[in-house]
């Protein structure tokens, strides 16, 4: 029980990598909150993981500053305090960069980083009011790292996350609050199985060759990462019990890109 008596909010829960997590995390006692931009779904996620009550779903868009002030408050208020930030909500738009439609370039950078920092803002204002500590763990992505064709604002949104980690960690050290970020490798959720047809379309192949010749070619297996790697990663960052890890970025990829 490696959060025993601790609070986390998990943004985007509602299903994929943020459920799995959310899952972890109770399993090892903490109390969740499945914040999404589907109220409903999150409800029923908080339900379906936690029928005894330790899983609370609030509505978040998270590029909506009222709604993210109103939804944190209402996950302070339910469980008493807030001591890990998961911020996982995410979109994917793929398109040349020539062909980039600027409304839609302008909508994945908020989802992704003004996201990050409404929530990152909230969380730590709530943090060092504890006076505890805590963990703030983004979602980033092997693009983290490095780039792939026709994912332009992914890359870049991607990137910036690191650079607002190392910040969080610095600024942060004082309060006993860590950042983190976690760089998966392709996971096959709803977001991937939706990229499949669309790189197959642009570059000409069958699916089949995207997922072989684009999306794990570079893997030293041949092997989607897991929403279980992945929160298994998640949960290492929440329960690691001091700063020495603080501002790092871990890959989770099948040797995809090795640091």
């Amino acid at each position: 029980m490696r959060l025993e008596g601790k609070v986390a909010v998990v943004t985007g829960a509602a299903s994929g990598i943020g459920k799995e997590i959310a899952r972890t995390y109770l399993r090892e006692g903490a109390k969740v909150v499945i914040a999404d931009l589907n109220k409903d779904g999150a409800a029923a996620t908080a339900r379906e993981l936690s029928p005894e009550g330790n899983a609370a779903g609030v509505a978040m868009d998270v590029v909506n500053e009222a709604q993210v002030e109103a939804g944190m408050a209402e996950a302070i208020k339910t469980f008493g305090r807030l001591d890990i930030l998961v911020s996982n909500a995410g979109i994917q738009i793929v398109a040349p960069l020539d062909q980039f439609d600027f409304a839609q370039w302008r909508k994945l950078l908020a989802i992704h980083l003004d996201g990050a920092f409404l929530t990152t803002r909230a969380a730590l204002r709530q943090m060092y009011k504890q006076g505890t500590g805590g963990s703030i763990i983004y979602m980033g992505s092997v693009h983290s790292k490095e780039a792939s064709m026709l994912k332009a604002p992914y890359v870049t949104a991607k990137h910036g996350l690191i650079g607002l980690a190392k910040v969080v960690a610095k600024e942060g050290a004082a309060h006993g609050v860590r950042a983190n970020v976690i760089c998966p490798g392709f996971v096959r959720t709803p977001l991937v199985e939706k990229q499949i047809p669309e790189q197959a379309k642009e570059l000409g192949i069958s699916e089949q060759e995207v997922i072989k010749n684009v999306m794990l070619k570079d893997t030293v297996d041949g092997e989607f990462t897991t929403v279980q790697d992945v929160a298994e990663t998640a949960l290492f960052f929440a329960a690691f019990g001091s700063n020495a890890l603080t501002g790092q970025s871990m890959v989770v990829s099948h040797g995809w890109f090795m640091q």
